[in-house]
C-alpha cells in the first residue's frame, strides 16, 4: 500500500472529492489517531488501507492485509 491524495482516492472510489471528504468527516478522530490530521495533503499507507476496507475501495494492485 502507499501513500494517496484524497483526490487519488475519491478517483478510486469513483466519487467527487467533496463527497469523498464528506465521507471521512464522521471519522476524523480516528484518522487523526491514525496519523492523517485535517488539512494534511497526503493520506498515509495505513490509513489507506483502512479507508479502502472500511468503505469497500478496490485499487487495483494494492495488497491490503485481512486484519482490523
Amino acid at each position: 500500500m502507499k501513500a494517496m491524495t484524497k483526490t487519488q482516492m475519491a478517483a478510486y472510489a469513483g466519487v467527487c472529492l467533496e463527497t469523498f471528504s464528506n465521507w471521512l468527516k464522521p471519522h476524523q478522530e480516528r484518522l487523526t489517531a491514525m496519523g492523517y490530521p485535517p488539512g494534511k495533503r497526503c493520506i498515509p499507507p495505513n490509513v489507506v488501507e483502512w479507508i479502502c476496507r472500511h468503505f469497500s475501495i478496490d485499487i487495483p494492485s494494492a495488497k491490503i492485509s485481512k486484519g482490523g
